[in-house]
């Protein structure tokens, strides 16, 4: 049997409040899942997070706010600083969002689907949206969004 190889889950997500935060949290305490081995977790918040953070990754799970209709401001500043340095060298990366929305989360979700598209990212499963006040149950649908991604590359899924 031949080990797995060790793969990099790159986990960037806006979380402007204490409910965000918490979110973010749960999506990396699925992805860091103890029957996970073969995965490193690297969590940038949207301002840090760099495109050689991207580069090095083999997966990147994004979280963000809907704001006035679209995503958080932070991400948007994300994807400006790392779209044309990872243009080239992205291409088929696998992906996963989440939307926390306050109204249906479609503008958010979209304005990020539009610049994946052109980076030419595929997803690994459709964007989930926790729309309405907050629920404790979008702590549970985060964690096994961050579990899916992590465990599909362990397992070359994806």
């Amino acid at each position: 049997m031949t080990a797995l190889s060790q793969k990099t889950l790159l986990i960037v997500v806006n979380r402007p409040s204490d409910n965000t935060a918490t979110l973010a949290g749960s999506v990396v305490s699925g992805a860091k899942h103890e029957d996970i081995q073969n995965v490193s977790v690297v969590f940038r918040d949207p301002l840090s997070a760099t495109a050689e953070d991207v580069l090095n990754c083999d997966g990147i799970l994004l979280g963000t706010t809907e704001n006035f209709g679209y995503m958080s401001g932070a991400l948007k500043d994300f994807f400006e600083r790392i779209y044309y340095p990872c243009l080239e060298h992205t291409q088929g990366l696998p992906y996963a969002l989440y939307v926390k929305a306050g109204n249906d989360g479609s503008g958010a979700q979209s304005s990020v689907e539009r610049i994946v598209t052109g980076l030419r990212w595929s997803a690994i499963q459709p964007c989930l949206v926790l729309t309405g006040d907050y629920d404790p149950m979008f702590e549970q649908q985060c964690h096994e969004l961050g579990m899916l991604m992590s465990a599909g590359l362990e397992a070359g899924v994806f």
